[in-house]
């Protein structure tokens, strides 16, 4: 995803996702093919027992969705700041 000022985003995509978009959103920010973020992410995950999930759990929660301007982790510090 491009920014306005044509500098480039990292976002969780929307189109091409599997599960929360994290691999499609790397790999059209890399310029990379999605099935082979999503083969790297796995290989990941199996050498390293697990770290690559839970890693890939970590980006869900930092990386913004596609048209959002925070993540849910923001979205969350934020409601408990106001509340």
């Amino acid at each position: 995803m491009n920014g306005g000022n044509g500098t480039k985003i990292l976002a969780r995509s929307q189109k091409g996702r599997m599960v929360a978009g994290i691999c499609a959103g790397i790999a059209g920010y890399a310029g990379l093919d999605v099935a082979l973020v999503r083969v790297i992410v796995t290989v990941v995950s199996v050498l390293t027992g697990g770290a690559g999930a839970v890693a890939y759990l970590a980006a869900w929660m930092i990386i913004p969705g596609e048209g959002n301007r925070t993540s849910i982790v923001q979205d969350i510090l934020g409601r408990k700041r106001h509340a």
